[in-house]
């Protein structure tokens, strides 16, 4: 038996207090004729506030709840392997705006499944991604940070668990009701300054609490609760807990799988998704844009230090709680048979933080589940009414779209409450690896496609469509199996199927994704070639090699400032994100 805590738990009134803290968003600024009429590329040689804003839009739009709750908590369970993902987004948000926002803000395109109708012709592979991009939302994202943030709250008020949900989507539908991506930039601005102020004052805390990072490593390895489950390894800490890189066969992370398999779902979240590139798409300039992801890059370094090493010191100051293993005890602590883990955030700010600064976090996950529920709403919205409604329903008016936009946000609520339980029980209690497997069953053929659609004129929409169908079928009985047979607990014997066992999901995602090429590849090449106006859409392989001379000056040499079209900076802050993530990974080999 653990005893109750006796540290004093946030009051609905502290609760409501801090909800007011979190800035409101303006009137609605958007709408979808601006990305229509904008040019290519109008070129702009100052900063202003623009590029900040989209930076912040685009961090706050990725690190939601979901993160606050489940990167701690991998770090908790499982030492700093997770933080690969982050390190990985660095590099590929980079991609996005160097390589592929230019072809999108050359295509004229306001919706992803948009682009791939352009490209390849055609309605089905249109509407084929635009569901799917909808599904991976249930699954990975809305179901996600409704979960997380409503755990915090059971943590905090001793709420059950779905009437923290029915909270937090009353007060999300509050700073959502008058809707518009601008009025989501400029709220995710906000909030992202709300954010970093909460959540680096408590890993200060945390901090000096554990007595700094020596103390750090040497108390993660010893934190080992003192119930476990006799003749087992359950509850012990992982020898490679401080690596990134590990071991290619028997560990949770294998390095291949963390350089080639990793990357993959990777580009379609940072290239190709709606909610990230509907950001990117709506900077003043293409050089705010390229700014805004630069911005995002570099705040991409801050969650290793503001969420995961805090989760490690989670695990030290509070072991029985945070690595229970003990299924009865694990229920007694957080509901939860299989693991405690995604309770190691929430736990520093109730026990550690003084009641003052206890508000302040409450705003800080507030914040960080709204940006990131707002931007999944807007984007999922755009996606149903532009290239699902207006199919079936072309003259539809612009008071029409709104109303099932929203209408269709709330279906989306409800199938996503509904798929919690799923959520909660799933990948040993472990709520960021959830998501990154259920990433790598769905994500890797997108991302084939939208590869392929920019960078290969022979692709057709034959190849394009049964790639698509191919590799989902395949992903998804993967991931069916993995709801069907459950990971043992580390006490039980693992007698799941050889495909689960032995195929860890970042190898499975580097297999469909090669599954996927070779049905593109073949079907194009034994089918007709796309017709001239489809291959005539912007690529890299259409840009001159004068074009190319000039993106390299402007993008890379300081002083490409002379010909008016990139900020002196670009080239110096560029270069150095590379030799930032090469160190990084390095240093934690």
């Amino acid at each position: 038996h653990i005893p109750k805590s006796d540290s004093v738990s946030l009051s609905l009134g502290t609760l409501v207090l801090c909800t007011v803290t979190v800035p409101e968003a303006p009137p609605p600024l958007y709408s979808h004729s601006f990305l229509k009429q904008r040019r290519w590329i109008h070129m702009h040689p100052y900063i202003d506030i623009l590029l900040l804003m989209v930076g912040a839009s685009l961090f706050a739009s990725n690190i939601g709840s979901g993160h606050f709750i489940g990167l701690a908590g991998s770090g908790a369970a499982a030492g700093i392997g997770a933080i690969a993902y982050e390190w990985n987004g660095m590099l590929m948000v980079l991609l996005l705006g160097w390589v592929f926002l230019p072809i999108y803000i050359a295509s004229g395109v306001t919706t992803m499944p948009e682009y791939l109708q352009r490209r390849f012709g055609g309605r089905r592979t249109q509407i084929f991604i635009a569901v799917l991009s909808l599904f991976i939302y249930i699954f990975t994202k809305i179901s996600v940070d409704i979960y997380a943030g409503a755990l915090f709250i059971q943590l905090a008020l001793k709420w059950n668990i779905y009437l923290a949900v029915v909270l937090l989507l009353v007060i999300t539908a509050l700073y959502t009701i008058a809707g518009g991506l601008a009025a989501v930039i400029y709220t995710d601005a906000a909030q992202t300054a709300v954010m970093l102020a909460g959540a680096l004052t408590l890993m200060g805390f945390s901090f000096a609490e554990v007595g700094g990072w020596n103390a750090l490593m040497e108390g993660y390895h010893n934190a080992i609760p003192s119930v476990r489950v006799p003749n087992s390894t359950c509850g012990i800490p992982r020898d490679d807990a401080f690596h990134i890189f590990r071991d290619p066969v028997t560990s949770d992370l294998p390095w291949p799988g963390v350089i080639v398999g990793m990357t993959i779902p990777s580009m379609w979240y940072w290239c190709s998704d709606q909610v990230i590139v509907q950001r990117s798409l709506a900077a003043k300039t293409l050089t705010h844009a390229k700014g805004g992801s630069l911005t995002a890059s570099y705040l991409k370094v801050l969650p290793f230090f503001m969420i995961m090493l805090p989760g490690m010191i989670s695990r030290i100051l509070y072991t029985d709680e945070v690595a229970c293993t003990d299924p009865q005890l694990c229920e007694q602590v957080c509901g939860n048979a299989v693991g405690c883990s995604d309770i190691a955030y929430g736990k520093l700010v109730m026990e550690l933080l003084p009641s003052g600064l206890r508000g302040l976090m409450m705003a800080v996950m507030i914040a960080a589940l709204m940006s990131s529920l707002t931007s999944i709403f807007n984007s999922s919205s755009t996606i149903f009414t532009m290239d699902l409604w207006k199919t079936f329903r072309s003259q539809a008016s612009e008071w029409e779209l709104m109303i099932v936009g929203r209408v269709f946000v709330l279906v989306l609520i409800v199938l996503s409450v509904l798929w919690i339980p799923i959520v909660q029980a799933s990948q040993g209690g472990q709520l960021f690896i959830y998501i990154q497997s259920i990433s790598n069953y769905l994500q890797p053929p997108v991302s084939v496609i939208f590869l392929c659609g920019c960078f290969w004129k022979r692709a057709n929409e034959k190849g394009a469509f049964w790639g698509l169908v191919i590799g989902l079928t395949v992903g998804v009985i993967r991931m069916i199996l993995d709801f069907v047979y459950p990971a043992p607990l580390c006490f039980e014997k693992d007698e799941r199927p050889a495909v689960l066992r032995y195929i860890h999901y970042l190898y499975f995602s580097m297999l469909l994704s090669f599954i996927t090429l070779i049905v593109v590849v073949v079907i194009s090449l034994t089918t007709e070639e796309p017709r001239p106006e489809q291959v005539k859409l912007p690529s890299p392989s259409h840009f001159s090699c004068h074009q190319i001379k000039i993106y390299f000056y402007n993008d890379f040499i300081p002083w490409g400032i002379n010909y008016g079209e990139q900020p002196f900076w670009s080239g110096y802050v560029t270069l150095l994100l590379i030799p930032v993530s090469c160190c990084s990974a390095t240093v934690f080999r």
